[in-house]
């Protein structure tokens, strides 16, 4: 067939081909006549075929990676003519279920190793305190605390004994005061003629801070009457009696013993 020329001025274009739609039905129709041939082939065969099991114990290798072959162009393919249509056999289901094969177990997965456990350091040993200083110290507290001790001892026997001085003086100072209330006393005592002996006659006074007497009472008859009597009538005669030197040394009661041989 001629091509037609292209008009001036416009780039060169192919003429379309008239008969593409032909081409594709009858490709359409040759496989269509190969799938009905493929399924009587099926459908054809006298017995079931066999089953066969297989297990696999261990996974094939992996397959080695070949170089990819070179591309060759496919021959154009031929046409053939369609066949007439047959009816499509029916399919019938095999009775025998062919068996899986069964998956390969797993690997166990191998146990991580535990850490190494960490050694300790072992600890430094510390230096022994130089323990001298602490020993000195300790040695001048003990000896502050003997002295303070020793000090606080003499404190107190000083004390005592300034006590027993002081106490010893008030007794000398009493013993004065009522050695003078007796002497006033006994100058105004008028002795019984029928007195016998040495008897003791023992009185107490009830004194005033001005040194009045109160009425006295016998606590201890000397067994002569008349002298009890005359030893009373005497103290109430030699009233006001005697005051003590120093004031602390008062007393309102005074317990005062009488001798006729005094």
């Amino acid at each position: 067939m001629a091509k037609a020329a292209a008009p001036p001025g416009l780039p060169y274009e192919a003429p379309r081909e008239h008969f593409f739609v032909p081409a594709a039905m009858l490709a359409a129709a040759v496989h269509i006549l190969l799938l009905v041939a493929l399924m009587l082939g099926v459908h054809w065969q006298s017995r079931a075929p066999d089953v066969v099991t297989v297990e696999l114990w261990q996974p094939p290798p992996a397959p080695v990676a070949q170089p990819a072959p070179p591309k060759v162009e496919p021959p154009p393919k031929i046409e053939p003519p369609a066949p007439a249509p047959k009816p499509e056999p029916r399919i019938e289901k095999p009775d025998i279920a062919i068996k899986a094969p069964p998956k390969p177990k797993p690997k166990p997965k191998p146990r991580p190793e535990p850490p190494p456990k960490p050694v300790a350091k072992p600890k430094p040993v510390p230096p022994k305190p130089d323990d001298t200083m602490a020993q000195q110290l300790l040695a001048e507290a003990l000896q502050r605390e003997d002295q303070q001790r020793a000090a606080e001892r003499e404190h107190q026997a000083i004390k005592a004994q300034l006590e027993r001085e002081s106490q010893a003086a008030r007794n000398r100072a009493m013993q004065t005061w009522i050695d003078r209330i007796r002497a006033k006393i006994r100058g105004n005592i008028f002795l019984p003629l029928s007195i016998q002996g040495n008897p003791e006659a023992v009185v107490l006074v009830t004194l005033l801070p001005t040194g009045d007497v109160l009425p006295p009472k016998l606590v201890f008859s000397s067994g002569n009457s008349a002298y009890d009597d005359a030893v009373l009538r005497a103290i109430i005669k030699s009233s006001p009696l005697p005051k003590p030197d120093s004031a602390d040394l008062f007393q309102r009661e005074l317990k005062l013993t009488f001798h006729p041989q005094d």
